[in-house]
């Protein structure tokens, strides 16, 4: 066992100085597992590269209770009582009503958690630098005219549609 242990450290050392980076030995590694991917985000999309510099987007934003502390008291009385998994199947049922051919303006009304953009119907314009959060800055921008994705920030999910 103290072969074993003293090979391994060997191995990383070399590693190391090859300019590689060491793995902890498994006694080491991290106890609690990376969060599961959300099937309802648009990966695909967020793999590309931006297709604009600028990009006008509504959104339909869907939260649940463990994001309360992002809201500061003013989460949305739909998501308190909401888990993420629940939340994930509002997405896909906006996302299918959506296809369906539902307006998005008027889904947005009625369903989107963000009732300043939601009341005001106004597009958002998305730049690199805008003040918004990253993942909303990312997935805006790679969506092309019409097009619709998916992304998950601290707020929730973000059912983006790009209007020009």
């Amino acid at each position: 066992m103290r072969s074993l242990a003293r090979l391994f450290i060997a191995c990383a050392l070399a590693t190391t100085a090859c300019g590689g980076a060491a793995s902890p030995p498994p006694a080491l590694a991290p106890a609690t597992p990376a969060p599961a991917r959300s099937p309802v985000v648009s990966w695909d999309l967020l793999a590309q590269e931006p297709v604009a510099n600028e990009a006008r987007v509504k959104h339909i934003l869907i939260g649940w209770k463990d994001l309360a502390d992002a809201f500061r008291g003013n989460l949305d009385p739909r998501a308190e009582a909401r888990t993420q998994a629940d939340a994930e199947d509002t997405v896909r049922e906006i996302l299918a009503a959506l296809d369906a051919g539902a307006d998005f303006d008027a889904t947005m009304l009625e369903r989107s958690e963000d009732l300043s953009s939601a009341r005001s119907g106004a597009p958002i314009v998305v730049t690199p630098d805008a003040g918004l959060v990253i993942e909303f800055r990312m997935m805006s921008l790679r969506l092309e005219p019409g097009q619709l994705g998916v992304c998950q920030s601290d707020f929730g999910f973000h059912i983006i549609k790009r209007v020009d």
